[in-house]
C-alpha cells in the first residue's frame, strides 16, 4: 500500500490549485461524512449571509437572497466536482508494471450515468494515467469483444460484477454467465462463486464495501472458499468509509494467504477524479501481484466520526498537498489579501475597481497638454 504525493499535474491544475482541491476534496468523500459535511457548510454560510446582510439594514428579501448565495456556490462546486471537464493529475510510472483498474462500469449497469459509453470510460481511464481497465459492468458480462473506440490506447479486458447475497464480487478474466440465484439466499451458498469464477479461469476479487459491512466475520469463509482477492480502497462514497485499522487487518490475512489486493476507482460515470491506481507487476502473482497507490484524502474517510467532516476535511486536504500547489494557494492567499488591502473611498469599493480608477488617472494626466506658462513677462 502506498500514499500518493506526488502525480503529474497540469499545470492549469496547479496554477487554480485552490480550485482544483476543492473540487478533489468534494470528491473524495464517504456517503456520511459528505452528508454531514455539505449540510453544516450550508447552515454556516446561509447564517453568515443572512448575518451580513441584516447588519447592512436591507429587507427580508435581501437577507433571504443573500443567505441563499453561499448554499447555491456550494451547490454549483459539488456539481463541478462531478461533471465538469477539468485538468486533473495522472499517475506516471517509470518501472515495469502496468497501470490498472480493477472495477470500472458503463451504463450498461443500473446504476451507470446515462450515457456513460465504453468509448467514455476508456477516455475517463485515459485522462488518469491508467494504460488499462477491466470492465465490470453489474452482472453483465464484458467479454472484451467489442473493438476500442477509435483513438484509444488503453486496453478494456473481460470482467463483470456479481450481485449475489449481501456481497458484490469482481471476476476477472475469461469469465462467463453464472446462474446467480444459486449464490443467493446466504453466506454459504454465497462463497461457492468463487470455486465457480475460477473453474471458468477467471479471478475472483470480493469487492467494498460488502464484505466490510456484513461478512467482516465471514473472511476466513471467503478465503477457504477460493477468494483470489480482496478490495482495500474503492473510490464510492460508500467504500470510501473502510476504517484504515480493517484495512491494514486484511492487508494481513491477504499476505499470509498470498492473495491479490487491489484499488478500484469504481467508476460509474460521475466524478472527474481516481483516489486510487494499481502497477501491476509483470509475472507476478497473489499478494506480490500489484502495487497500489491511494490518495491521501481517500485514506482516511473512515477514521473520523462522519459529524467531524466539516472541519476535518479541509484539514485533510491542506495537509495532502503537494509544494507546488502549496505555493499556489500561498500566492491565491497574497493576491487575495492585496486585493483587500487597497484603499477605498467613500462610496466606491475596494479591491481592484480603485486600482482601475488609480490607472486611469495616470494614463489622463499623462495625455494631457502641459499647462500654459503665465511667467510674467
Amino acid at each position: 500500500m502506498n500514499l500518493l504525493r506526488d502525480l503529474d499535474r497540469p499545470i492549469l491544475y496547479v496554477m487554480f490549485a485552490p480550485l482544483s482541491n476543492t473540487l478533489d476534496g468534494l470528491t473524495f468523500f464517504s456517503l456520511p461524512r459528505a452528508v454531514w459535511a455539505l449540510t453544516v457548510w450550508m447552515l454556516l454560510l446561509a447564517a453568515w449571509g443572512a448575518v451580513r446582510a441584516s447588519s447592512d439594514s436591507h429587507g427580508w428579501r435581501r437577507v433571504v437572497a443573500t443567505s441563499l448565495l453561499g448554499p447555491a456556490v456550494l451547490v454549483v462546486l459539488v456539481v463541478a466536482a462531478l461533471v465538469l471537464p477539468r485538468p486533473i493529475p495522472r499517475l506516471v510510472h517509470d518501472g515495469p508494471g502496468t497501470a490498472i483498474d480493477y472495477h470500472a462500469h458503463t451504463n450498461a449497469s443500473h446504476d451507470g450515468r446515462p450515457g456513460w459509453t465504453l468509448a467514455k470510460l476508456a477516455a475517463w481511464h485515459e485522462r488518469q494515467g491508467y494504460e488499462a481497465t477491466y470492465v465490470t459492468d453489474h452482472n453483465i458480462v464484458y467479454d472484451g469483444s467489442l473493438p476500442v473506440p477509435e483513438g484509444t490506447s488503453i486496453s478494456l479486458l473481460p470482467g463483470v460484477e456479481w450481485s449475489v447475497h449481501q456481497q458484490h464480487v469482481v471476476a476477472i478474466g475469461p469469465v462467463e454467465a453464472l446462474p446467480r440465484d444459486s449464490f443467493q439466499g446466504s453466506t454459504a451458498r454465497m462463497i461457492r462463486i468463487f470455486g465457480a469464477i475460477e473453474r471458468q479461469g477467471g479471478l475472483g476479487i470480493a469487492s467494498l464495501p460488502e464484505y466490510w459491512r456484513y461478512h467482516w466475520d465471514d473472511l476466513g469463509a471467503f478465503v477457504l472458499a477460493g477468494v483470489d482477492g480482496f478490495e482495500i480502497v474503492n473510490c464510492a462514497p460508500k467504500a470510501l468509509g473502510f476504517p484504515s485499522d480493517l484495512r491494514r487487518q486484511v492487508l494481513a490475512l491477504a499476505g499470509s494467504h498470498d492473495l491479490m489486493v487491489v484499488g478500484a476507482s469504481d467508476n460509474h460515470g460521475w466524478g472527474r477524479v481516481t483516489c486510487v491506481w494499481n502497477v501491476s507487476q509483470p509475472g507476478a502473482q497473489g499478494f506480490h501481484t500489484n502495487r497500489v497507490f491511494a490518495r491521501p484524502l481517500a485514506l482516511v474517510q473512515g477514521d473520523w466520526q462522519p459529524c467531524t467532516a466539516a472541519f476535518t476535511q479541509p484539514w485533510f486536504l491542506l495537509r495532502s498537498l503537494s509544494w507546488s500547489e502549496r505555493a499556489s494557494w500561498l500566492t491565491w492567499v497574497l493576491v487575495i489579501l492585496f486585493y483587500r488591502a487597497l484603499p477605498r473611498r467613500e462610496g466606491q469599493s475596494a479591491g481592484l475597481g480603485i486600482l482601475a480608477r488609480s490607472v486611469l488617472r495616470r494614463r489622463k494626466a499623462a495625455s494631457a497638454p502641459p499647462a500654459p506658462n503665465k511667467t510674467p513677462t
